[in-house]
């Protein structure tokens, strides 16, 4: 078994995890990684993906969109721009919102508007991605 440590996710809206846990793989900007205990220290930003928490022999999984994330040979933690239980997002909505995102991007008129909307729909698509797995 491995040897536990404090890991927190905390999005502005609130703070999704806050306890002790054996790994965490995190989708760092430059790949994944997987956080144990006694990690070498680091700080780096996060792309969208999907965070696994794993403790007890259980894994729970949150979608992120981006952020940063803090390793110190004591713990962990993940500052997300945004982050959602897995099990919590409604399929239905997701792909409504990537149908609408979609029709935006047609419509757009302005390179700025074009790439905000596809940076939106890249973001809902990850999570389609996550729900499928």
């Amino acid at each position: 078994m491995a040897q536990p440590f404090k890991f927190e996710l905390v999005s502005p809206e609130r703070l999704l995890v806050s306890e002790e846990i054996e790994s965490a793989i995190i989708p760092g900007t430059d790949g994944e990684f997987t956080v144990l205990a006694q990690h070498t220290p680091l700080m780096t930003s996060i792309r969208p993906g999907v965070v696994t928490v794993n403790s007890g022999g259980a894994s729970q999984r949150y979608v992120i969109f981006g952020g940063f994330c803090d390793v110190t040979p004591d713990g962990c933690t993940v500052l997300a721009e945004a982050a959602t239980r897995v099990d919590e997002i409604d399929r239905d909505d997701v792909a409504r919102r990537i149908q609408e995102a979609r029709e935006d991007l047609a419509d757009a008129h302005d390179d700025d508007s074009r790439q905000r909307t596809q940076e939106y729909l890249d973001q809902l698509t990850t999570l389609q991605a996550a729900l499928a797995a």
